[in-house]
């Protein structure tokens, strides 16, 4: 039976240090084992783990595989100023629109207007990103810019909080289950008492 007064290592888990530079017969005198000259040889000359001498490193040359933040970047429809010369004064330039002209393809997060080119009459644009030389532009031409408002979360709230409380009233409202049995067992055991009262009275 295993005690802690016989607990032994496992055989071969634990060997005596090898001694170093105590003499030529020993087979590890002179250099140690280290050789003659060079980097390895030197006092404190270590290389670190993975280094090849300057050649571009094995775990630089393999292709990488797992998460990254690639999943979630937002490609956005680039619509330069000089494309929305094709709509009419006052047109409302949205999503759809662009889709339908051909200007806008495939899965986007949004719609961002660059300023390249000159925009020659005022157009009521739809868009998630504008830069600054759009901007600008467009109001110098009399055109105007709106955002689409993102979905909020404010929408969902009152609803759930309409539900908790109806919740709430049709708990308030049901009878709890076994508080007919308890007033009932309250009554008895009081008209118990006063019975037991009355006849020690008489007694």
């Amino acid at each position: 039976m295993m005690r802690l007064h016989n607990l032994r290592p496992r055989p071969g888990s634990r060997h005596r240090v090898k001694r170093l530079g105590c003499g030529e017969s020993s087979g590890h005198g002179k250099t140690s084992g280290k050789g003659h000259k060079g980097q390895k040889a030197r006092s404190g000359g270590s290389i670190r783990l993975g280094f090849e001498g300057g050649q571009m490193p094995l775990i630089r040359r393999l292709p990488k595989r797992g998460f990254n933040n690639a999943a979630f970047h937002k490609n956005y429809a680039i619509v330069n100023l000089d494309d929305l010369n094709q709509f009419k004064a006052g047109t409302v330039v949205t999503e759809t629109l662009l889709r339908e002209s051909k200007l806008v393809r495939g899965e986007v997060a949004g719609i961002k207007i660059l300023g390249n080119g000159e925009l020659k009459h005022a157009l009521k644009i739809e868009a998630d990103k504008v830069s600054a030389s759009a901007r600008a532009k467009i109001d110098q031409a009399g055109g105007t810019v709106a955002f689409p408002e993102p979905p909020s979360r404010e929408a969902v709230r009152p609803q759930e909080s309409a539900d908790a409380a109806n919740q709430q009233s049709r708990e308030e409202t049901l009878p709890k289950a076994g508080s007919k049995n308890t007033s009932s067992k309250k009554s008895a055991a009081k008209t118990g008492a006063r019975s037991k009262k009355a006849a020690s009275r008489k007694s």
